[in-house]
């Protein structure tokens, strides 16, 4: 499988919290996220929190003009600083950064920061090489600031062809990205894993507080307000052609429940046979292990436990355990799924119907 052999960047594997898959296989068995204006930034947004938490209006502070990284009738917006510290923020950055090193491991290209690594264009350069297998003529490396800003703009104005903007005006912009602005780059970095259908699952309806300060009069007024950088959507999975299960999802929930229903039905009826039970689609094939177990059952052959990750640890082991089932289905004579690996541990449903349905159709018939 492809999914197995693709190097993965060095990032620490998320390891599988206690309580959420603390029970062991027996256990089952017996109980059914550089550049010279970082300094700038960083007072900006100091300038923005004390203008907004210090008693009464900010006007009212007589700060020498010398003081402020703002030009005279200049806006910025900076993320507030306290949002940083949001477990949901954290949580995105590291997801987005270690998608980038996945897609980048074969060109030993590693991101650390977001803000540091991606303002210049040189990274967001080469993903969108990987993403779209086309090449871009531009300068590989740019030290100055104008070639820099002239690359960016290049890379930017690709990578906007390529998501649809050909009017609407994307929430980031070469200077915002090329300022390091935090904002702008989640989003830019957000809508390429939803085009693309990216094998993550995002965190969902992630706000940050952003501060937009303004000076005039030698005078810096801020406000706050909400923006957000993921909602609710279902996309997550390859993308194909659409099929009934599509529909189902979209126009007719209760049909879905049905099918559903039937799904359950079908499975239990086999994993029965050895103690086991499932009630929920989305998370009781996440790992892998009911998927790996359901094959030998369906294909009336012995899964050798070693093959597989009987308690997986981490989101690569439970990777390995469904592209490994995904395996065993080809060789009993179905087609390759519509699915990759990561969409079952994922937890995206219609992959998850699609696969199952797939087994449905060619054992329903099988004691």
């Amino acid at each position: 499988m492809s999914t197995l052999n693709r190097p993965k960047s060095p990032h620490t594997p998320t390891v599988i919290k206690k309580g959420e898959k603390e029970d062991s296989f027996w256990d089952k068995f017996s109980t059914l996220g550089r550049k010279r204006g970082t300094r700038e930034v960083k007072k900006v947004q100091e300038e923005g929190k004390y203008a907004i938490d210090s008693p009464g209006s900010p006007s009212q502070y007589d700060i020498p003009p010398e003081d402020y990284a703002l030009r005279e009738h200049e806006q910025r917006a900076v993320i507030d600083p306290q949002s940083t510290n949001n477990p949901e923020v954290i949580k995105l950055q590291r997801i987005l950064v270690d998608w980038i090193n996945d897609e980048l491991a074969e060109q030993r290209i590693i991101v650390q920061h977001l803000e540091e690594d991606m303002y210049d264009g040189q990274v967001l350069h080469k993903l969108w090489e990987k993403l779209t297998g086309k090449k871009l003529d531009v300068p590989e490396v740019t030290q100055s600031e104008q070639g820099q800003h002239e690359k960016l703009n290049i890379v930017l104005k690709a990578v906007n062809h390529t998501l649809g903007f050909h009017q609407k005006i994307p929430k980031w912009s070469v200077a915002s990205v090329h300022s390091k602005n935090i904002v702008a780059i989640l989003h830019l970095l957000v809508a390429l894993v939803r085009h693309f259908r990216a094998p993550v699952r995002l965190p969902e309806n992630v706000f940050v507080t952003v501060v937009i300060a303004e000076k005039n009069a030698g005078v810096l007024n801020a406000q706050k307000f909400q923006e957000q950088i993921t909602s609710e959507y279902d996309d997550l999975g390859m993308r194909c052609e659409k099929d009934a299960f599509d529909t189902l999802i979209d126009c007719a929930p209760d049909k879905l429940a049905v099918v559903k229903k039937s799904l359950i039905t079908f499975v239990n009826k086999h994993l029965a046979k050895l103690n086991f039970e499932i009630s929920d689609l989305n998370t009781d094939f996440r790992d892998g292990v009911y998927l790996c177990l359901l094959m030998g059952l369906l294909g009336g052959f012995f899964v050798p436990l070693h093959e597989f990750h009987l308690t997986p640890q981490d989101v690569d082991q439970m990777v390995s355990n469904v592209a490994f089932a995904f395996d065993l289905m080809q060789d009993v004579g179905l087609p390759k799924p519509k699915a990759r690996p990561e969409d079952i541990v994922n937890m995206d449903l219609k992959s998850t119907l699609r696969v199952l349905y797939s087994l449905f159709t060619m054992f329903r018939d099988y004691a």
